[in-house]
C-alpha cells in the first residue's frame, strides 16, 4: 500500500469536539460537554449528552457521513426507509426530525441524529433468536418490497466487483506476488456470479429473483439484542448507511457461521421466523456464495479506497501484505457452506 495520507489532511482531521458540539447547536440540540466516538471507520459517530432533552433524549448520537461517498438524496432514501419502517412497527433506530428535517449540514459536513439505543450482540447460537431476528427480517423485507430506491445503487456485480476490481487492478492495490493469482481466481468467480440475473444487472428476467430495498449490512454488529424482562425486548436494527437494492437472502446471510451444517441450521431458524411474515424465494439460496464473493472483493477496494484516512492504517495493519492477498484468492476458491 501506498504511505497513508497525512492526519492532518485528511476531511474528517476538521471534525474536532467543538466541531461536533457546534454542527448539534447549529440546530438547537446543545451538549453539555460530554462526547464519546462511537465504533465506525466509515463515518464518525458520536455519542452526545444533552443539557435539556429532546423529544425525551437525554443522549443522541450524531453521525457524520463520510464527505463524497452519498449525495443528499441518496442518504434521504435512507432516512426515509428508516422512517417508513419504523412507521410499520419494526424496531429500526431511525433518524430524529429536527427543525423539520433528518439530514444537516455543517462545517462542509452532512450529519443526522438518531436516539441512543443500548444492547448487546444477539446470541446467534440461539435458534429462538434467530427466527425471531428472521421474523423481523421478513417484516423489514415486506416494507422494503413496496416501493424500490431511486437513487441508491443496487447490490450487483458491477457495483461489488467490476468497479472495485478495475480500481485494485489501476491503483496496483494487489501485492505483486500474488497479482495474477488473484485476477485469474476472481475472473473464474464473476464468471459464476454473471450466471446470476438477479446480480449480473439483467433486470429482463421476470423469473429471476426479486430485487428488494434492504437493510444491505445486516451482520451481527449492527443488531443490538435487549433480553426479556426488560423494556422492548428483541432485536433492534441500526445502520442503513448500505442500505441498497438486491436480493433478499443478502440480509440473511452474513447472520451465518461455522460449518456447513451449522450455517444450514441457523438458517433454517432464520427462515422459520422470516416465513412467518413473507414468503422466501428458494432460488436465493444460490445467491449466498456469489454474495459472499461480491463483499470480499467490494472488501478489499474499500480498505484500499480509505488508506488515506489515518484510522485505517491503526485498525486494519494486515492489510496490503502478500499473506492478505494470498488469503483472499484461497478465499476466492473455496468451496461453498451452504448447501
Amino acid at each position: 500500500m501506498q504511505p497513508a495520507t497525512p492526519a492532518s489532511t485528511h476531511p474528517y482531521a476538521s471534525l474536532t469536539p467543538d466541531v461536533v458540539q457546534d454542527a448539534l447547536a447549529s440546530i438547537g440540540l446543545w451538549g453539555d460537554g460530554r462526547l464519546a466516538a462511537l465504533n465506525s471507520f466509515e463515518n464518525r459517530v458520536y455519542q452526545v449528552h444533552l443539557e435539556d432533552a429532546f423529544e425525551s433524549h437525554a443522549q443522541v448520537v450524531a453521525k457524520f457521513y463520510r464527505p463524497a461517498r452519498w449525495s443528499d438524496a441518496q442518504i434521504a432514501e435512507e432516512h426515509a426507509f428508516a422512517l417508513e419502517l419504523q412507521a410499520a412497527e419494526i424496531p429500526v433506530v431511525a433518524p430524529l426530525t429536527v427543525q423539520g428535517q433528518t439530514l444537516h449540514h455543517f462545517g462542509g459536513f452532512a450529519f443526522a441524529v438518531s436516539p441512543r439505543r443500548g444492547g448487546r450482540r444477539p446470541e446467534l447460537e440461539n435458534f429462538e433468536v434467530l427466527e425471531w431476528i428472521g421474523r423481523f427480517l421478513g417484516r423489514i423485507h415486506t416494507v422494503g418490497a413496496a416501493v424500490p430506491f431511486v437513487h441508491r445503487p443496487p447490490l450487483d456485480a458491477a457495483h461489488f466487483a467490476n468497479e472495485p476490481r478495475d480500481w485494485l487492478m489501476t491503483h496496483h492495490a494487489v501485492a505483486p506476488e500474488v497479482r495474477t493469482a488473484w485476477a485469474s481466481a476472481l475472473e473464474e468467480a464473476l464468471a459464476i456470479i454473471g450466471s446470476h440475473s438477479a446480480l449480473s444487472g439483467n433486470l429482463t428476467d421476470a423469473d429471476g429473483p426479486r430485487r428488494i430495498r434492504l437493510h444491505g449490512d445486516c451482520h451481527p454488529g449492527n443488531i443490538l439484542w435487549t433480553p426479556e424482562g426488560q423494556p422492548e425486548p428483541g432485536p433492534h436494527f441500526v445502520d442503513l448507511d448500505d442500505a441498497r437494492t438486491g436480493p433478499a437472502v443478502q440480509d440473511l446471510w452474513m447472520l451465518l457461521s461455522g460449518d456447513r451444517r451449522q450455517q444450514n441450521q441457523q438458517l433454517g431458524a432464520l427462515l422459520d421466523g422470516y416465513e412467518q411474515f413473507r414468503d422466501f424465494d428458494r432460488r436465493e439460496l444460490a445467491l449466498i456464495e456469489p454474495l459472499r464473493t461480491l463483499r470480499l472483493i467490494h472488501y478489499s477496494a474499500w480498505l484500499a479506497r480509505r488508506w488515506d484516512d489515518p484510522a485505517f492504517p491503526i485498525n486494519f495493519p494486515w492489510f496490503g501484505s502478500r499473506d492478505y492477498w494470498q488469503g483472499q484468492v484461497d478465499m476466492l476458491q473455496a468451496p461453498p457452506l451452504v448447501a
